[in-house]
C-alpha cells in the first residue's frame, strides 16, 4: 500500500496525492444515490412522481451524514494533528473512540426513524400519493445505517494516515455494487423504489467490511481494537470538532424541509421534483471541491500539529486556488450546457423545460462556494470549532432559510424565490467565511513562523 508522506515531498504533491483518490471515492461514493434516482427517474408511469417523493426523504438522509461526518470529520483532524506530534497513543484512542460513537449513534437513528418515518415524512410534506413511495425506501434504506456510519465516517482516518488510495477502494466496492445491483432490483425483479433502497444497503454493507478489513488488520499501526476503552474527554472534542460537518450537513436538511414546503405551496410536487433535479446537479458539481478541501485537510493539520506554518499556509491558498477555477469552469459548463445536466435525471420534457430556469438561478454564484468550503475546511483542520461551527450556521440558517420565505412571499416572486436564495447566500456567506479566515488565521501563521 503506498502512503503519502506528510513529513516530505512538496504541498502540492501532497495534497494532489491525497486529492485525488479522495476525488474519484466521492465521484463513486455519489453514484450510490445519483444512480438511484436516475433509475427512478426513469420508471415508467410513475418516473417524475417517485422522484420527487425520494426528494422528500433526503432530510432523513442528511441527518444520518451529518452524524456520520460528525465523528469522522470531525475526529480526523484531530488524529492528524496527533500524528503531526507523534502522540500515537493519542491518534489511537481518537480512532476507536470515533468508531463507538458511529456505531452506538447509527443504532439510534436506525430505530427513531424507522418507527416514526412516516410522521417525519409528512412533517416534511409528504402527502399521501409521495408517502406511498418515500416511506417504503426510507424504511429499507435505514436498515444499512449502521454499515453507511462506519464506511464513511471510518474512511477519514485511513486518508489521514496516506493510505487514501485504501480510502477510494473501499467506496469503490459500495458504488461498483450499487450500479450493478440496481436496475435488477428495480426493473428486472420489480421492486421500484424499494429496490433502489434494498441495493444501496447492500452496497453498503460491502463497503463496510472493506473499511473493517483495513481497520483490522495486523499490518495497520492504528487499528480498531474493541477491547480498548471508551474515552470520554476525546469522545467531547470528537464531538465538539465534527459539530461543525454536522450543523452543516442539519441546515442542509432544515433547508431542504423549508425548499420543498415553500415550492409545495407555491409551485405543486412538480417543482419538489425540479429541486430534486438541482439537487442532484449539486451534489455532483461540488464533489470535486469538497475532495480539494478534503484532501487538504490532512496537509493542514498535520503540518499545524508540527509547526510548520508556512506548509499550512501554501496548503490553504494551493486550496483556494483550485476551488476557484473549479467552480469558474463548472459555472460555465451550466450557463453552455444546462439540458445536458438537467437530462441526466429525467427523460420528461416538460419537467426538462420547467427545471431551466431555476438551475440558471441556482447556481447564478456557485463560484463563491469556493470561498465557504476553503474558510470552513481550514477552520475545521486547525481545531478553531467556534468560527467553524458560527459560518455553518451563518449561510444555511441565518440567511437561506429566512430569504426563501422573504423573497417567495414577501417580495412576490414564488418558486423563484427558493431558488435565488442559493445565490445570495452563496455571495455574502462565502465571503464572510472566508475573509474571516484570512483576517485570523493568517496572522496566527506568520506569528509561528517568526518565533
Amino acid at each position: 500500500m503506498k502512503k503519502v508522506d506528510f513529513d516530505n515531498g512538496s504541498i502540492t504533491k501532497n495534497i494532489v496525492q491525497t486529492a485525488l483518490p479522495m476525488l474519484v471515492a466521492q465521484v463513486i461514493s455519489l453514484l450510490y444515490s445519483i444512480v438511484d434516482r436516475i433509475y427512478i427517474g426513469r420508471i415508467e408511469g410513475c418516473g417524475t412522481q417517485a422522484l420527487g417523493a425520494i426528494g422528500l426523504c433526503f432530510p432523513i438522509v442528511i441527518l444520518i451524514g451529518g452524524f456520520t461526518n460528525m465523528f469522522g470529520l470531525g475526529g480526523a483532524p484531530l488524529f492528524s494533528i496527533a500524528l503531526g506530534k507523534n502522540d500515537r497513543k493519542k491518534a489511537r484512542d481518537v480512532l476507536n473512540t470515533s468508531f463507538r460513537l458511529e456505531i452506538i449513534t447509527g443504532a439510534v437513528l436506525m430505530l427513531v426513524c424507522e418507527l416514526f418515518a412516516p410522521q417525519i415524512l409528512s412533517l416534511f410534506g409528504a402527502a399521501a400519493d409521495e408517502l406511498a413511495f418515500s416511506v417504503p425506501y426510507i424504511r429499507i434504506y435505514l436498515t444499512g445505517t449502521i454499515f453507511t456510519m462506519i464506511a464513511t465516517g471510518m474512511n477519514p482516518y485511513i486518508n489521514a494516515q496516506g493510505y487514501a488510495t485504501v480510502g477510494m477502494k473501499s467506496v469503490l466496492v459500495g458504488a461498483v455494487s450499487n450500479i450493478i445491483l440496481d436496475p435488477i432490483f428495480i426493473f428486472k425483479l420489480g421492486m421500484g423504489v424499494s429496490g433502489a433502497a434494498a441495493a444501496t444497503v447492500i452496497s453498503q454493507f460491502l463497503s463496510m467490511l472493506f473499511v473493517l478489513r483495513f481497520l483490522l488488520g495486523e499490518k495497520n499501526e492504528f487499528r480498531i481494537v474493541f477491547k480498548r476503552p471508551f474515552t470520554l474527554p476525546y469522545a467531547k472534542e470528537i464531538i465538539s470538532l465534527g459539530l461543525s460537518p454536522f450543523v452543516m450537513q442539519c441546515t442542509n436538511s432544515l433547508v431542504s424541509v423549508v425548499c420543498n414546503s415553500v415550492l409545495m405551496k407555491t409551485g405543486g410536487a412538480l417543482y419538489v421534483s425540479v429541486m430534486t433535479i438541482i439537487s442532484s446537479v449539486r451534489q455532483i458539481l461540488d464533489t470535486p471541491i469538497l475532495a480539494i478541501a478534503e484532501g487538504a485537510s490532512p496537509t493542514i493539520s498535520y503540518n499545524y500539529g508540527a509547526q510548520r506554518p508556512k506548509k499550512v499556509q501554501s496548503a490553504i491558498t494551493i486550496m483556494a486556488a483550485a476551488g476557484i477555477l473549479y467552480t469558474c469552469v463548472m459555472w460555465m459548463a451550466i450557463e453552455r450546457f444546462p439540458l445536458l445536466f438537467i437530462k441526466i435525471f429525467s427523460d420528461d420534457a416538460t419537467l426538462q423545460q420547467l427545471a431551466l430556469r431555476p438551475l440558471h438561478l441556482y447556481f447564478f454564484a456557485f463560484v463563491f462556494q469556493a470561498f465557504q468550503y476553503s474558510g470552513q475546511t481550514v477552520f475545521k483542520a486547525l481545531n478553531k470549532k467556534k468560527q467553524a461551527i458560527f459560518f455553518s450556521l451563518f449561510r444555511k440558517v441565518i440567511m437561506v432559510v429566512p430569504l426563501t420565505y422573504l423573497l417567495s412571499y414577501t417580495f412576490a416572486m414564488g418558486t423563484d424565490g427558493v431558488f435565488a436564495a442559493e445565490p445570495i447566500s452563496n455571495v455574502i456567506g462565502g465571503l464572510a467565511c472566508f475573509t474571516t479566515m484570512a483576517a485570523t488565521v493568517i496572522p496566527e501563521l506568520k506569528r509561528l513562523s517568526l518565533s
